[in-house]
């Protein structure tokens, strides 16, 4: 009899090791109940243990927003500030299983604010759960949401009409947002679309179906994630390696370090590096637990090389009689995340893969309209906004299409100043080489203060020691990633040729019993000249006022 219970225990192990996992997403507007709705799917799945269940019972009455019920939001709004603000800020992962499939959830934000952290949960799901509260219908967030899990590759979306216990569990208010629905994802590559009437904090249609809309025939949610036919994206057959870390622990060792991107890798096949060109044979295939036979997209691995040929962190190995898409330029889609606009000619640092490397964006082509999918020309992209964008790079890279393979057909887009990710882009093809264009564009004194952040200024200092403070005018406006420099008084020709390079010229002028700073070259919003000001006695806090100025009057960002 024992023998017999460890048989069953280790088929029952071997079967739920080899069940097919499905990750999904759950995203929408704002309050939509999204957070309780996976709360809902874990509690009536018995997928919540007593003691879990105790804590959010004990703290949904100092956080919970559901009067005299468990706020099962709680299970994945863990920070204090989510709590605090009855909110989902960052991405909460979850994982439960069925006795057909195993789950990991990204419960998502819908605030505009957090929907560089949406973007991050949809880029790895299989589904979209998008929710639509029953009351208010289709917000912006959710054909936003819609848009950028369409542009990341999810093919399917489960639409769950919640919160149908405020309508009166109306079918008429449930056909009506579904018609809603459907024209506006008709316009999206989006072949497999399910809707599903619920109340997440009631439990209806969500685990179990509901007796209080006898009018649906179709299936609960998690019956439905259960037989959901997955359309998978087929794997690129091609090697693709990018290469993450030079291993050179002692002197008869060195390999390169990634994650299989694509393909497989064994030892003796034929392999070249870009950007190199370079060409060479696999000697082993590394991994921790030693060398493998062969190895398959998704696994960490080392490369040693039968011959010594330069590659770095960055460059690609791919297979020695295959092709990738190499250039300086490409068109992609860039979802803007930052409150400060994407400026045409700034530069930025991107980053595709393990390859890093500054550019910019070149040209607008246009920005979509996510209420209308409409397209339109734009000179610039706000937060949230989501375009079709020529990117140029200083260093050629090696990409593929997003749709073709997502480890070296995305990259993310870095403020230079602040490190900080400002955007975040899907390569669509390669773009034609400034090079290769008949005419290349002027370098403006606009397209100049595009690039610097800031337009070409003459600063005057009128001041006692007016060199010093000037100077140290300079360092605080370079701290601050203007490109400034000194010029004493006189110095007409210097000026005039600094000033048309595009530069902030801060001109020191020696007049004994003044302290005062004028700004030539540029006017207030209203077109209105600066008037000239008194700076302060302390050159540090003189240096700050200046700082201030500029920036008060947008003169720099």
């Amino acid at each position: 009899m024992i023998i017999e219970n460890i048989d069953n225990i280790e088929d029952y192990l071997h079967q739920h090791e080899h069940k097919d996992m499905l990750r999904f997403i759950t995203c929408g507007s704002v309050d939509d109940g999204k957070s309780t709705l996976i709360g809902r799917l874990l509690h009536d799945s018995k997928m919540i243990f007593e003691d879990q269940l105790a804590a959010i019972t004990r703290d949904s009455v100092k956080h919970g927003t559901t009067g005299e019920e468990v706020d099962l939001a709680l299970l994945v709004d863990g920070l204090q500030s989510e709590r605090e603000q009855g909110i989902t800020i960052d991405v909460a992962y979850r994982f439960f299983a069925t006795d057909h499939r195993k789950y990991i959830i990204a419960d998502t934000p819908g605030h505009e604010q957090y929907t560089r952290n949406m973007a991050t949960g949809a880029s790895t799901a299989h589904v979209a759960v998008l929710l639509i509260d029953a009351r208010y219908g289709m917000q912006v967030q959710t054909r936003r949401h819609s848009y950028i899990c369409s542009l990341l590759g999810i093919r399917h979306f489960v639409i769950a009409i919640n919160k149908m216990d405020l309508v009166g569990f109306s079918e008429a208010r449930y056909n009506e947002i579904k018609a809603e629905y459907e024209a506006f994802v008709a316009q999206l590559d989006v072949p497999d679309v399910h809707y599903v009437p619920m109340s997440a904090l009631k439990g209806e249609n969500v685990v179990h179906k509901s007796e209080r809309m006898p009018w649906y025939q179709g299936q609960p949610l998690l019956a439905l994630l259960d037989t959901l036919p997955i359309q998978r994206s087929e794997p690129l057959a091609a090697l693709r390696l990018p290469v993450q870390y030079v291993n050179r622990p002692n002197l008869d060792f060195r390999g390169f370090c990634g994650t299989l991107a694509a393909g497989t890798v064994h030892p003796g096949q034929a392999i070249k590096a870009l950007p190199s060109g370079k060409t060479s044979t696999v000697k082993s295939v590394v991994v921790w637990e030693g060398e493998l036979a062969e190895a398959h997209a998704g696994q960490a691995i080392t490369l040693t090389l039968n011959d010594e040929i330069d590659i770095s962190r960055g460059d690609m190995i791919i297979a020695a009689d295959d092709d990738m898409a190499m250039g300086h330029a490409f068109m992609a889609h860039l979802v803007w995340m930052h409150d400060q606009p994407l400026k045409l000619g700034r530069i930025y640092d991107f980053k595709l893969g393990t390859s890093f490397t500054s550019g910019q964006v070149t040209e607008i082509v246009h920005q979509i309209d996510v209420n209308t999918l409409a397209q339109s020309p734009a000179s610039e992209l706000p937060l949230n906004g989501i375009a079709l964008c020529r990117i140029q790079l200083t260093k050629a890279a090696a990409f593929d299409s997003y749709t073709v393979c997502k480890a070296t057909g995305s990259l993310i887009v870095i403020d230079r100043l602040s490190n900080v990710t400002v955007g975040a882009g899907m390569v669509r093809e390669a773009a034609e080489q400034l090079s290769d264009v008949e005419q290349l564009p002027a370098a403006s004194a606009d397209a100049r203060a595009l690039r610097l952040g800031h337009p070409a200024l003459r600063l005057v200092i009128e001041a006692s020691a007016a060199r010093a403070l000037a100077d140290l005018v300079e360092r605080v406006l370079f701290r601050a990633g203007a490109l400034p420099a000194v010029a004493d008084a006189g110095q007409d020709e210097a000026i005039a040729a600094l000033q048309a390079a595009g530069l902030l010229v801060i001109v020191a002028d020696e007049v004994v019993g003044e302290r005062s700073l004028r700004i030539r070259g540029a006017n207030r919003a209203d077109g209105s000249p600066i008037a000239p000001v008194q700076l302060a006695r302390d050159n540090s806090e003189a240096a700050e006022q200046v700082l201030r100025l500029l920036r008060d009057n947008g003169l720099l960002g």
